[in-house]
C-alpha cells in the first residue's frame, strides 16, 4: 500500500523525525495549491478504490508552473507508477524530478530519495543506486541496516569487491536480530579475492549465528579444506553429519576423503558403505573401489578384496582383478585368488604379466600345487621384470615338489 493518507503532506506524521542532523531545521509544511489539491484527491480516491491507471490519468492531466505542486505531484505519479510492473524506469523520471528540486517536505523528501536508490538497484542501475542511498543517508543523518545492505549488494554487482565490507560491517552492526544477508555478502567479497584466511572467519561467525543453517557448516567444512586444514575440516563435517546436516553426495564425499586424509580409513569406508546403501552414492566400479581401498587401508583385507571383487564385476578392469586376487592372496583364500588372478592375466598383456604369474605361483605353491607353481614360475622368467625373482623360486619350488614326492 502507498503511503498516501491524503494529499495533505502535513498527515503523514512519523513516530521519529525523517531527519535526525543534529543542526536541521524543519522547514514549514507545505500543500498543494486548491486547483492542484482538488484533482490530487481526486487521483488518491480513484487510486484508493484500485484505479490505479485512472489516478495516473488524473494526475498527468495536472498542469502547473508552481514548482512544489510539480514536485509534489510527480511524487505521486511516481509512487503508482513505481507499484505498477513494468513502470519503474519511468517511474524514475518523476521520481527524480521530484527529489532533485528539493522543494518536498522532509518525510516525502526523504522517502523520495529511498525509493529512487531502490528502482534504480531493482533495474541494475548499481553505481546510481549507491549515490541516491547516499543522498538518502547525508539528508536523514540516518544509518539502516538495510540500507546498507543494499549498498554492499550494489558493490558487488559493479564487482568493486573490496567496498562491500564497509556497509556489510555496518549492516552488521545496527540489525537488532541477526540477518544472515550482509555475513553472505562479507563472505563473498573475502572469497571473490582469494582472502581465505578472512573468509574463514566470516564463515565461522555465520556457523555461530546461525548453527541451526546446514549450509554454512558445510560451506565452513568446504573452507577448512581449502586452506588445508583438514582436522577442522573434520570436525566440521562430523558436527553436520551428527545434526544430520549432510544430505548431498559432494558432502559426504567431502567427509569420506576427510577420514581417508586424517588416517581413519574404516570410518571412510563404513560411511560410503552406508549411503552406498542408502542411494545416495552411486554403485559404479569407481566408488566400489574407492571403499576397496580405504577396507585395505584398514587392514580389512577380506573386505577390501570383495569390493575390488565388485568393482572388477561391473568394469571388467584387470587392475581391479589385480588388487581383488592379491588381497585374497594375502587372505590366503588360495583358490579364489588364483580366479581372480586368471582373469587379469586375460586382460594383461603377456610382456605385463610377470607379477601376475607370480602371484598365481605363490597361490598353487601355498595350496602344495607344486607342478602348477612350476607352471607359472616359468611363464614369470620370461619377464624381464620378475626373471630374477622366479628363478630364485624354481629350485624352492622342485625342492618342496621331491620332498612330497612329486616328480616335475
Amino acid at each position: 500500500m502507498l503511503a498516501f493518507g491524503g494529499y495533505s503532506s502535513g498527515v503523514m506524521a512519523q513516530s521519529t523525525p525523517a531527519v535526525v542532523c543534529p543542526d536541521h531545521e524543519t522547514p514549514s509544511s507545505k500543500v498543494p495549491s486548491q486547483r492542484v489539491g482538488r484533482k490530487i484527491q481526486d487521483a488518491f480516491e480513484a487510486y484508493s478504490n484500485d484505479l490505479v491507471d485512472e489516478a495516473i490519468s488524473i494526475l498527468l492531466d495536472i498542469d502547473t508552473s508552481d514548482e512544489f505542486d510539480r514536485a509534489y505531484t510527480d511524487r505521486f505519479v511516481g509512487n503508482l507508477l513505481a507499484a505498477k510492473e513494468g513502470e519503474a524506469k519511468r517511474a524514475l523520471t518523476y521520481l527524480e524530478g521530484a527529489a532533485k528540486k528539493k522543494l518536498l517536505n522532509d518525510t516525502e523528501h526523504a522517502a523520495t530519495l529511498k525509493l529512487v536508490a531502490d528502482l534504480n538497484l531493482q533495474e541494475q542501475n548499481y553505481a546510481t543506486a549507491v549515490e541516491w542511498y547516499k543522498k538518502w543517508q547525508d539528508f536523514t543523518c540516518k544509518e539502516d541496516p538495510d540500507v546498507y545492505v543494499r549498498m554492499a549488494q550494489a558493490y558487488y554487482e559493479l564487482k568493486q569487491l573490496d567496498k562491500i565490507i564497509e556497509p556489510a560491517n555496518k549492516a552488521i552492526a545496527l540489525y537488532d536480530k541477526p540477518n544472515k544477508n550482509p555475513y553472505v555478502l562479507k563472505m563473498t567479497s573475502y572469497y571473490e579475492r582469494k582472502m581465505y584466511p578472512q573468509t574463514i572467519e566470516v564463515a565461522e561467525e555465520l556457523v555461530r549465528m546461525f548453527p541451526d543453517t546446514p549450509q554454512w557448516w558445510t560451506q565452513l567444512g568446504f573452507f577448512y579444506m581449502l586452506v588445508e586444514d583438514y582436522k577442522k575440516a573434520l570436525s566440521t563435517f562430523e558436527m553436520a553429519l551428527n545434526q544430520g546436516y549432510l544430505k548431498k553426495k559432494s558432502e559426504i564425499n567431502a567427509l569420506a576423503q576427510l577420514y581417508a586424509t586424517n588416517e581413519i580409513p574404516y570410518k571412510s569406508a563404513v560411511l560410503q558403505v552406508k549411503y552406498l546403501k542408502e542411494g545416495l552414492l552411486e554403485r559404479d566400479a569407481g566408488r566400489l573401489a574407492s571403499i576397496a581401498n580405504v577396507w585395505h587401508q584398514a587392514k580389512e583385507i577380506r573386505k577390501a578384496a570383495d569390493y575390488y571383487g565388485q568393482a572388477a564385476a561391473l568394469s571388467n578392469d584387470a587392475d581391479h582383478f589385480r588388487r581383488q586376487g592379491t588381497l585374497l592372496l594375502a587372505a590366503e583364500q588360495y583358490s579364489q585368488a588364483i580366479s581372480a588372478l586368471q582373469k587379469a592375466v586375460e586382460l594383461t598383456p603377456e610382456d605385463e604379466s610377470g607379477n601376475l604369474y607370480m602371484a598365481i605361483m605363490e597361490a598353487y605353491f601355498y595350496q602344495g600345487k607344486f607342478k602348477d607353481a612350476h607352471k607359472y614360475v616359468q611363464l614369470a622368467k620370461k619377464d624381464k621384470n620378475t626373471a630374477r625373482s622366479a628363478r630364485s623360486w624354481e629350485p624352492y619350488i622342485k625342492d618342496k615338489a621331491k620332498n612330497r614326492g612329486i616328480n616335475i
